[in-house]
């Protein structure tokens, strides 16, 4: 039967019978084509794909003998005008004639007639059944890509010329074997074709698997790289690989040719370039490796920057830049005189602790600059992600290095100075632990292999030197402090912070102002430090220096000698009077203690209240003190009768002893002696004279026992003007560190027992 139907062409899609489609229109003629079979075909028209898909008004000699009788299954307007329908394919049809539509000349007829062929023997058509729906399974099995949802759509169809239709519309056929079948009426004919054409498939298929598996066995040979790239040059338009792109990658190659590095790791790099080079520039791993090879190709391997060996040289580059730090210059000077017999020795770990303000950061700048190697620094103060250092593993998005390569990259050299700055606030808690980190990354015998996450290769370490500052020596871990060799800066004296002023911070402001150099005595020096800072550092010092230069400079006066009113029109009132006399009670004595600050005097206070001979400790103290006043006070109602004192009364009493300055934390035993002294002044009613200081722990028996950090406590009682310090004996040695002019200036006295105090106080 013939029959009348619109013709709406697709140049770039095949339509089967069985099949649906979605199609958005935007074209105001295949609009009215839908238009048209809503309106007069019953929601029918006919589908066809023209000869010449080039072609944009085809004659009627470019349109094909064969369509598809297709059904508008809905159609949606949408609100920009567009259409969108879904088609459905019905049958095939012989196409008689086409014509223009009477009503509109833009629009094609046609007269169709659909072909009934004989059915083929039933036997014949059953086994082709079974066989293309054996031949889809078996290349849904070896194709990763292949969607499963036609195979549950076929598993039950017992019609051969649907499933032919069903199976052609899934294969990945090009449209000109597509129109070929859109072309067959005859089913059987179909199904023979596609029994050829998929096992066609499943060789290319079959080979291609076959391809990717050699060459990945090739990858680990000598000539993998020849032969991927014969790969990649083929596929270079398929996988959209630019000419860029090839020069970035034999770049790559390139460089690590030049790389003097092992062979395996040299292997590995080799396989992620390659693995950069098949990877289309739209996957996002493509940026991942990019970045990997940008950083690892880029690493100062086995790259050496010549240490500086002339002893004099050195020395002379470090006494320039820094006042004293004697032993951490020195140790300087051993390991470049050491190295010179030997290479391969390790570089030292240097700990420098002490106050703020006493150079340790810079000394570390200093020491790079005379071994004229590189310098890099790492703050790790309040650090507590151990990533920081070691780096993420390239699964993370925005993965990068741990601080330790990327500073390794910045300085280009395998050997630069690595400064670790404030070793001691480093945070341990349930993010992880970096001093443990730090173990690996520091220790000679492991970090001659250490291995960032980022990275994941092998890279020495061993030539690092690497220099670490800390305040407080006692926040560092143990087993970190016993891979370090602690050196201890001191606190700065008067006159040593007159001395720094003079050599280094005051030419500093000069050159940095390009300004004239005022006159400023020693005399005023000393005044400005005792009254207008207190520090155990020179950062202050620096910083009211500088104030003087930029007033100066912003007023430019005539006087460049600077006096002492001067300095006040500058500075203001003083801030700190040295000079101020302090009261005397019973029971008041002074302790020396050290902080990450330097040295520091605690004031002891002592009375005795109505109570039942309880002790009670204020003042931010922690337990060791606590221990340490009850020591105190045991010992001397242990010998009440020697000390001629009346237990009845003291039985009586609660005795309350506060130490000041509350912002310390109070913690050690060497205020022991302290102790003592102030509860027998109050006992026995007796001033204890406000410039002699103390410290030492003592023991139930009296005996005067050593403490640590001499020196610093030492510094502190004469900064802060006292005369006079009581010491353990056994801590003689240590005042072979302290300063002449401190020892002629402080009386220092040493014993080891209490008695002897008692004598001359009481």
């Amino acid at each position: 039967m013939l029959e009348n139907l619109p013709v709406l062409l697709l140049r770039k899609l095949v339509l089967l019978p069985y099949q649906e489609v979605r199609l958005e229109l935007n074209i105001e003629l295949s609009k009215e084509i839908i238009d048209l079979s809503e309106k007069n075909y019953g929601n029918k028209l006919l589908v066809v794909c023209p000869n010449n898909t080039l072609e944009l008004n085809p004659s009627e000699t470019d349109l094909p003998t064969v369509g598809v009788l297709t059904k508008v299954k809905s159609k949606l307007v949408l609100p920009n005008g567009n259409y969108r329908v879904v088609l459905c394919g019905l049958n095939r049809v012989t196409i008689r004639e086409y014509r223009n539509l009477k009503t509109n000349n833009q629009i094609l007829e046609s007269t169709v007639k659909r072909l009934y062929i004989n059915k083929a023997d039933e036997v014949e058509q059953t086994a082709n059944l079974r066989a293309l729906k054996l031949l889809i399974e078996k290349y849904m099995s070896i194709n990763p890509q292949a969607s499963n949802s036609v195979k549950n759509s076929i598993s039950n169809m017992t019609d051969l010329d649907m499933l032919t239709d069903v199976i052609t519309n899934f294969m990945p056929f090009e449209i000109k074997k597509k129109v070929s079948y859109m072309n067959e009426f005859d089913c059987m004919v179909r199904a023979n074709n596609l029994i050829k054409d998929i096992n066609l498939e499943l060789e290319v298929l079959s080979i291609e698997n076959k391809i990717d598996e050699e060459i990945q066995n090739l990858l680990e040979k000598e000539n993998r790289d020849y032969i991927i790239k014969q790969k990649i040059n083929a596929l270079n338009e398929e996988l959209g690989v630019s000419v860029d792109k090839q020069t970035e990658i034999m770049d790559y190659e390139s460089k690590l040719d030049k790389l003097e590095i092992d062979s395996k790791i040299k292997m590995r790099i080799g396989r992620e370039i390659r693995k950069y080079s098949y990877t289309s520039e739209s996957n996002p791993d493509s940026s991942v490796i990019r970045n990997y090879l940008d950083t690892v190709l880029e690493l100062p391997w086995n790259k050496y920057s010549k240490d500086e060996t002339n002893i004099q040289k050195i020395k002379k580059s470090l006494d320039k830049t820094h006042f004293g730090l004697e032993e951490a210059k020195r140790r300087i000077l051993e390991f470049i005189t050491i190295k010179k017999n030997n290479k391969d020795i390790s570089s030292p770990i240097i700990c420098l602790v002490g106050p703020p303000g006493t150079g340790k950061t810079t000394l570390g700048m200093s020491i790079a600059k005379s071994l004229n190697r590189e310098f890099y620094k790492i703050s790790v103060g309040g650090l507590n992600d151990s990533s920081v250092l070691t780096g993420h593993k390239r699964t993370y998005l925005g993965s990068s290095p741990g601080k330790i390569i990327q500073g390794i990259k910045k300085c280009g050299t395998a050997n630069p100075v690595i400064l670790i700055d404030e070793v001691d606030k480093i945070i341990s808690d349930f993010k992880g632990d970096p001093s443990a980190t730090l173990l690996d990354i520091l220790d000679p015998t492991q970090n001659s292999a250490f291995i960032d996450n980022y990275i994941e290769e092998p890279f020495d370490l061993s030539k690092v030197l690497f220099v670490l500052t800390a305040n407080d020596i006692k926040s560092i871990s143990e087993p970190l402090k016993d891979r370090l060799e602690i050196i201890e800066i001191s606190s700065y004296t008067e006159f040593e912070k007159v001395d720094l002023a003079k050599r280094y911070i005051i030419p500093n402001i000069v050159e940095n102002y390009k300004t004239k150099k005022l006159k400023i005595s020693d005399e005023v020096l000393l005044y400005l430090i005792n009254y207008y800072t207190k520090e155990s550092g020179v950062r202050e010092l620096s910083r009211v220096l500088d104030k003087i230069y930029r007033y100066e400079i912003m007023n430019n006066f005539e006087y460049k000698n600077i006096s002492k009113e001067l300095l006040v029109n500058i500075l203001g009132p003083i801030k700190y009077d040295i000079t101020y006399v302090r009261k005397n009670h019973f029971g008041s004595t002074y302790t020396l203690g050290v902080t990450p600050y330097g040295g520091t005097v605690i004031s002891i206070e002592s009375i005795g209240i109505p109570g039942d001979g309880n002790l009670i400790l204020t003042g931010n103290v922690l337990d060791s003190i606590k221990e340490s006043a009850t020591i105190a006070i045991n010992y001397i109602l242990g010998n009440a009768n020697q000390f001629k004192i009346n237990l009845t009364k003291i039985k009586k009493l609660d005795i309350h002893i506060n130490a000041l300055n509350y912002n310390i934390k109070k913690e050690g035993t060497s205020g022991g002696l302290a102790f003592t002294t102030s509860l027998l002044s109050l006992f026995l009613e007796k001033e204890i004279p406000s410039n002699i200081a103390f410290t030492g722990e003592i023991t139930l028996h009296g005996d005067i026992c050593k403490v640590g950090s001499i020196k610093e406590k030492i510094i502190g009682a004469y900064n802060n003007g006292f005369k006079k310090i009581y010491i353990p004996l056994e801590n003689t040695p240590d005042l072979i560190n302290v300063p002449d002019y401190i020892k002629e200036a402080v009386e220092i006295k040493c014993i080891s027992d209490y008695m002897e105090v008692f004598k001359d106080l009481f």
